[in-house]
């Protein structure tokens, strides 16, 4: 329990400034930063789905809508915030929808980081900042490997193409202007998440949860695909830690991947039959003419967070389904109280972590 004491302790009564909190992920870690006694500013497009309004964050943080791609509205967020933290998840994040929005995708993704690293080098204040980007910024050759930090970065579909360009653009700002700064910059690239709250379209559990409550059949479009699925307190946990070192000492600016165990990577199959367990159903597969391309294989390596940072995945691929089935059930009840599910769930999960 040490290390999380410990990520608990340095955000109590800190400013954090949280890009992308109406999001799924950025929800989640909101929460968190909350139960640690964080003051947290968000500032994020309008919510795109139920969770941020299931969460009541408007009325629990400091919530500002703005637009990524607006330095000014960006600089001016942060320097009133002052933070002693920042976490930049804004994004558009679905592969899909970059195919029909791909400038406005790479405006959002690596413009709008752009504008973030532009609005740290104002601040005089000493600041951890972690920019999140994904799995996907490797150049992908299908070879089945894990990739590492120092693999070379790529992307053959705009969303992909946009991170690893985010990615280069976060090394360029931290070799040459925060080597001498009070602000110490870290890039986060984390797995296939999954967990309650999660109602974006073209992703396989929030699709599963739709057609599981309406009693229809779950659509599927590639049952091979191998992702690194993982709970999203796994990534989150992983952020925190990961800002608490930047904060304390120096040493730890870089890229770090936040990916499963090896032996949880899994394929859709296999993730859809997980959730028919705990939600008995049936599948539909869906067979697309000329689909958009998407990686087939996927597998990221932890040895540098857990050499660094002593972080390593905690919950094993069939907890991750059940504590995100269980979320999703839950919000079918009367009563439902988004927010107490989330921290309870947190409270479990820091209780079951080997520290």
């Amino acid at each position: 329990m040490e290390k999380l004491v410990i990520v608990d302790s340095v955000f109590r009564g800190r400013r954090v400034w949280l890009s992308g909190h109406t999001g799924f992920k950025g929800g989640w870690l909101a929460t968190w930063l909350l139960r640690a006694g964080a003051q947290v500013t968000g500032f994020a497009h309008p919510p795109l789905t139920p969770f941020f309004q299931q969460l009541r964050l408007q009325k629990r943080i400091r919530h500002e809508i703005g637009d990524l791609r607006n330095l000014k509205e960006v600089r001016q967020s942060i320097l009133h915030c002052r933070p002693h933290y920042v976490f930049h998840l804004a994004a558009q994040p679905l592969v899909r929808e970059s195919y029909r929005i791909p400038l406005e995708t790479f405006e959002t993704n690596t413009l709008g980081t752009g504008h973030v690293l532009e609005a740290l080098r104002d601040l005089r204040n000493p600041c951890a900042a972690v920019l999140v980007t994904t799995d996907k910024v490797y150049r992908n050759d299908e070879k089945q490997g894990a990739f590492h930090e120092d693999d070379p970065l790529g992307g053959k579909d705009p969303y992909s193409a946009s991170k690893a360009t985010a990615e280069i653009l976060i090394h360029c700002y931290r070799e040459s202007f925060f080597r001498n700064h009070p602000v110490r910059i870290a890039s986060a690239r984390s797995g296939n998440v999954i967990g309650g709250g999660d109602y974006a379209p073209d992703r396989i559990v929030p699709d599963a949860f739709r057609a599981l409550r309406k009693g229809r059949a779950v659509p599927v479009r590639n049952p091979q695909s191998i992702r690194p699925w993982q709970h999203v307190l796994e990534p989150v946990s992983g952020y925190l830690t990961l800002a608490a070192h930047l904060f304390l000492r120096k040493g730890f600016e870089g890229a770090y991947n936040f990916g499963p165990s090896s032996r949880d990577k899994q394929t859709v199959a296999a993730l859809v039959r997980q959730i028919l367990k705990t939600w008995p159903g049936h599948v539909r597969r869906i067979r697309e003419k000329n689909p958009p391309h998407e990686a087939a294989h996927l597998q990221l390596d932890n040895g540098k967070a857990w050499k660094k940072l002593k972080w390593k995945p905690q919950l094993s691929f069939s907890e991750a389904v059940t504590m995100t089935m269980d979320w999703y059930r839950e919000s079918l009840q009367p009563g439902f109280d988004a927010f107490r599910t989330c921290q309870d769930q947190i409270t479990g999960y820091i209780r079951t972590r080997d520290l």
